[in-house]
C-alpha cells in the first residue's frame, strides 16, 4: 500500500512530499532531471524495502509536491535538505542521472551517512558532442510539451537515456506517467543551463562531502563515456569515493533491472552500516 507520506516545507515555503515504505535505516531515493518520486523508483523500492525504510520525495513541481517558479539547483538542494531534516535520523541517499540536489544536500547536511549515485551526469566532463546531444533531446521534448502533449514529449526525450532493450521492457503507460514531469524538467534545464556561480558538482563543493560515496554506471548505458567519466570524477573529488561498473545495465536499470541495481545498493549500504558509518 502507498498510503504513508512525509511532508516537508522547503526554505521558500514550497511543500515537498514523498512516499514512505519499508522498514530499517532510512534511505531517501531522489529522482533525477526527468521523472518524479511517484514513478522513478516504483520497481526498485520492493527490492530495498525489506532492508530499508524507503522515502521517495518529488522535488518542486512534480509528483505530490507543491510548485514554485524557481527551479534553480540551489532551491532543489533546499527541497531535499528540508525533506532529510524531517526524517529526523541519519539517512542514506540515492541519486540518479541529474544529481545536483543530491550532491548539494550531501555537502550541506550532517544527516547524510552514505551516498550512492547511479549514472550521474557531470556536465563539465562531457565532450561537446555529448552536451549537444542532450540539448537536442531537450529541444525535441520541448516542442510537443509546449502544446500540452506530454506523452509525446516523453517519447521524444526517451531515446537519449533509454536503450532499445530497455525501451522494449517499459510498462505500457510509461510515456504517459513520465510525461507528467516534462514541464518541471524543462524549467530545470532552462534555469540551470545559464546559471552563474559555483555548481554542486564543482570540485571544491564535492570536497565537503564527507560521507562514503559509491558512483555506479551501467555498461549498456546510452552514453558510456559521459557516465563513466562522471563516476570517476565524483569518486576522485569526494573525500571517500569509489567507482563500480554494473555489468549489463543501462541507464534505466531502476525501472527495468531493479534486482540487479538493488543488490548492488544493498551491498554498499550494508557495508557502510557494518563499518559503523
Amino acid at each position: 500500500m502507498k498510503d504513508k507520506v512525509q511532508v516537508a516545507i522547503s526554505a521558500d515555503g514550497t511543500e515537498i512530499v514523498g512516499r514512505v515504505r519499508g522498514e530499517g535505516p532510512p534511505l531517501v531515493l531522489v529522482h533525477g532531471g526527468w521523472g518524479d518520486g511517484e514513478v522513478a523508483y516504483e520497481a526498485l523500492v520492493p527490492q530495498l524495502s525489506g532492508r530499508f525504510t524507503c522515502y521517495t520525495p518529488s522535488t518542486r513541481g512534480r509528483g505530490l509536491s507543491g510548485d514554485n517558479p524557481d527551479h534553480t539547483a540551489g532551491r532543489l538542494v533546499e527541497d531535499l535538505v528540508a525533506f532529510i531534516d524531517m526524517v529526523g535520523a541519519p539517512v542514506y541517499l540515492l541519486g540518479w542521472s541529474g544529481i545536483e540536489a543530491v550532491l548539494g544536500a550531501a555537502a550541506q547536511s550532517s544527516s547524510v551517512a552514505a551516498v550512492a549515485i547511479f549514472e550521474g551526469y557531470i556536465p563539465t566532463v562531457a565532450g561537446p558532442g555529448e552536451l549537444a546531444a542532450l540539448g537536442a533531446a531537450i529541444e525535441r521534448a520541448a516542442a510537443p510539451a509546449v502544446v500540452g502533449n506530454l506523452a509525446d514529449a516523453a517519447r521524444s526525450f526517451a531515446p537519449y537515456v533509454i536503450n532499445d532493450a530497455e525501451h522494449a521492457a517499459l510498462p505500457p503507460d510509461f510515456h504517459e506517467q513520465w510525461g507528467r514531469s516534462i514541464p518541471a524538467m524543462l524549467r530545470y534545464f532552462q534555469q540551470n543551463a545559464t546559471a552563474e556561480g559555483p555548481r554542486m558538482y564543482d570540485a571544491g563543493r564535492l570536497a565537503k562531502v564527507s560521507a562514503p560515496v559509491l558512483a555506479l554506471w551501467g555498461t549498456r548505458t546510452t552514453h558510456p563515456a559521459f557516465v563513466r567519466e562522471s563516476a570517476r570524477y565524483l569518486a576522485e573529488h569526494v573525500a571517500r569515493g569509489e567507482v563500480r561498473e554494473l555489468e549489463g545495465a543501462g541507464h534505466f536499470a531502476p525501472v527495468v533491472a531493479p534486482e540487479l541495481l538493488g543488490g548492488e545498493l544493498t551491498a554498499f549500504f550494508d557495508g557502510v552500516r557494518a563499518h559503523g558509518e
